[in-house]
């Protein structure tokens, strides 16, 4: 499963959800989703904008994980 690393760039480079989500420009509900790894698809525009802002690849903005098991 490929995770968006987002809060861990965030924390390391000592900016906030907040001040993401005002650099983005999307609604709170939908930056949320995505920050939080509820979402199933990101912009390529987000992805470049965050790259830009947070001074990292896209290789930096995502994980790959082992899937989770099914309930």
């Amino acid at each position: 499963m490929i995770k968006l690393n987002v809060l861990e760039l965030l924390e390391k480079r000592g900016k906030t959800k907040c001040w993401l989500n005002k650099q983005l420009g999307m609604s709170y509900t939908n930056f949320a989703r995505m920050v939080n790894n509820e979402t199933q698809s990101i912009q390529y525009k987000n992805i470049e904008i965050m790259c830009l802002l947070l001074d990292c690849t896209p290789n930096d903005l995502f994980v790959l994980t082992p899937d989770e098991p099914e309930e």
